[in-house]
C-alpha cells in the first residue's frame, strides 16, 4: 500500500474539487521512500471528471521537501509546484506485445477493479519534480575539496588545450 494512498471508486467520484493533503507521518514516509532529507507538506488541488472507465485528474501539487545537494551532501530545501493532468484509464489485458505511446497517452495510469489511488499517482507526480542533480551554494567548494575537475578543465575540449602552442 502506498505512504500516502487515497482510493477512489469509480462508480461514486466526488462532483466538488478535492483537497489532499499528506499527513506528518505520510510525509516521514514519503521521504524515506524517495531517499529525501524531508517531506515537509505535500498538497495537491484536484477535480475529477468521469467519462465511463476514464478518469480525469487535474489540479496543482505542491509540497516542500529538503534533498540532499547532489555535490556536497548539505540538506538542500526545493519548492515543488506542478500541474497535474493524469488519466486513470482501465488496465489491459494483455502488455505481449510492444506498445508505442502517444505523447497524450503518456500520463495515463491503469487501474484494475473499480478503484484507483490517486494519493500513489499524485506522490510519483512529486517524486519526478524533483531535481536529482540539484546543488546548494557549497556544492563548488566541495567540488575543489573533492580535486574535481571544472567543465572548462574537463570538457571535450581539454585534451586539446596541451596541443596548442602559446
Amino acid at each position: 500500500m502506498s505512504e500516502f494512498s487515497r482510493i477512489y471508486d469509480i462508480r461514486h467520484l466526488p462532483t466538488a474539487p478535492l483537497e489532499l493533503t499528506a499527513t506528518a507521518e505520510e510525509c516521514a514516509a514519503l521521504a524515506k521512500r524517495f531517499a529525501l532529507v524531508a517531506v515537509k507538506s505535500l498538497h495537491a488541488a484536484i477535480r475529477l471528471d468521469g467519462a465511463g472507465a476514464r478518469i480525469s485528474a487535474k489540479g496543482r501539487l505542491t509540497a516542500e521537501v529538503v534533498q540532499s545537494c547532489a555535490v556536497s551532501g548539505d540538506d538542500l530545501p526545493a519548492r515543488i509546484d506542478e500541474p497535474v493532468d493524469l488519466r486513470f484509464v482501465p488496465a489491459a489485458d494483455s502488455h505481449a506485445e510492444e506498445v508505442e505511446l502517444a505523447a497524450e497517452e503518456l500520463d495515463e495510469i491503469e487501474y484494475s477493479g473499480g478503484q484507483f489511488d490517486l494519493g500513489e499517482a499524485l506522490a510519483q507526480t512529486m517524486a519526478l519534480a524533483i531535481d536529482p542533480f540539484a546543488t546548494g551554494p557549497r556544492a563548488n567548494a566541495a567540488r575543489q575539496a573533492a580535486g574535481m575537475l571544472d567543465e572548462g578543465q574537463s570538457g571535450p575540449f581539454a585534451a586539446l588545450k596541451g596541443l596548442l602552442k602559446s
